[in-house]
């Protein structure tokens, strides 16, 4: 069993909340994660049809029969038990006596913001991350192998050939899920919605282009971005604040949390028609991007990742503060490290007043260095 970052937050946490909340999109591990973390807690799941039944007509009874607390998995199911877990933990405030785990995060967070309020944290699990997968000795493939792959646990634990498993993933979960929280009238429609999501990862949303592109309302196109969001389905970017005397766009950056459904969403079957694919730098920096969320999310880290860009073109791909220090990330999908990478960066610290040692370029390459005090690091060295 791959060992999650996350776990030591999860044991972290509940020495001083009565609930945990896991949350994140199906199959990133939530149930595992926490039957590991607390493998003597009773654990029941709420998508089970005769518990979900019970929850609903009798929660307090159910809760009663759980005296040092248990695991309540996919929560989501029954929103109303949230109001008899306050009255519990107000009786016995237990730190760590309830861990809550819920697919859907705008769901799951309503409930526990409305009722559970000071007396639950949150844990947001991600599939796996490139530093999990190392430190359980797990061989990666080639890059564009393993950004094809993608990181949810089944591709690495089943006998599935990953296109299998993605389509399956995107009919039975993201379009299944999606559809129980809008009121999606049109599949197709939904379906060509998610897949020009998927051919502008990179790119500044443009709410109205999608809309128009795929035929639905500019609030239609809104709702559904949100809940993709919500879902831990796709990333948006935000833009760094600091103008440092110029114009900033104001818009944010659409990106996929796992690169292996933004491939099948496009149709890429093979690490050489992504490696071909005019989509290949934007998938890599999705990949990059996500990476950087999952280590901050999995330590419990607000993330408050940006990117930087002002009207005249000049970007940096991710920008994050550090106490004092503005540190910056350029990105690159190239193998071979050209000298050309440094330039973007070089522009940043002309219009920031930053040093080269709070930049970084990553690429896809496997050597590390650095050039002109710029560190240089390889794909599978993203913290």
């Amino acid at each position: 069993m791959i060992q999650r970052t996350a776990e030591a937050t999860l044991h972290r946490l509940a020495k001083g909340f009565p609930v945990i909340c896991v949350t994140g999109p199906r199959q990133s591990g939530k149930t595992t994660l926490a039957k590991k973390a607390f493998p003597d807690k009773a654990y029941i799941s709420l998508e089970d049809p005769d518990i979900a039944r019970i929850a609903r007509e009798d929660p307090r009874g159910l809760l009663d029969g759980y005296k040092d607390g248990l695991i309540l998995d996919e929560v989501q199911a029954v929103p109303e038990i949230f109001q008899y877990l306050k009255t519990a933990i107000d009786k016995d405030p237990v730190p760590g006596r309830y861990i809550v785990t819920g697919s859907h995060q705008f769901n799951l967070i309503e409930g526990v913001t409305e009722s559970l309020a000071g007396r639950a944290a949150f844990v947001t699990l991600y599939p796996f991350s490139v530093q999990e997968l190392k430190g359980a000795g797990i061989p990666l493939a080639e890059t564009f192998e393993t950004l094809l792959k993608g990181f949810y646990p089944p591709v690495y634990d089943r006998d599935v050939t990953v296109y299998d498993w993605y389509t399956n993933y995107i009919s039975s979960y993201i379009e299944r899920d999606v559809r129980s929280v809008v009121n999606v009238k049109d599949l197709g429609q939904f379906q060509t919605f998610v897949k020009m999501c998927a051919s502008r990862v990179g790119q500044l949303v443009n709410l109205s282009a999608l809309a128009q592109d795929c035929g639905i309302t500019h609030n239609t196109a809104k709702s559904w971005i949100s809940v993709l969001e919500s879902s831990g389905i796709v990333y948006l970017l935000k833009p760094y604040h600091n103008n440092y005397g110029k114009r900033l766009v104001k818009s944010p950056k659409l990106y996929f949390v796992d690169t292996g459904v933004a491939c099948r969403l496009l149709g890429i079957r093979d690490a050489e028609q992504l490696f071909m694919h005019p989509n290949r730098g934007s998938i890599f920096e999705s990949f990059v991007v996500a990476e950087m969320l999952k280590n901050r999310l999995n330590k419990g880290l607000t993330p408050e990742l940006y990117f930087w860009r002002d009207n005249t073109g000049n970007e940096v791909d991710i920008v994050y503060e550090d106490g004092k220090v503005i540190r910056s990330v350029e990105i690159k999908s190239g193998k071979t490290f050209s000298t050309d990478y440094t330039s973007g960066l070089e522009t940043w610290m002309r219009f920031s007043g930053e040093a080269p040692a709070s930049c970084t370029i990553v690429y896809a390459g496997d050597m590390e260095m650095k050039i002109k005090g710029i560190a240089v690091k390889k794909w599978v060295s993203v913290e």
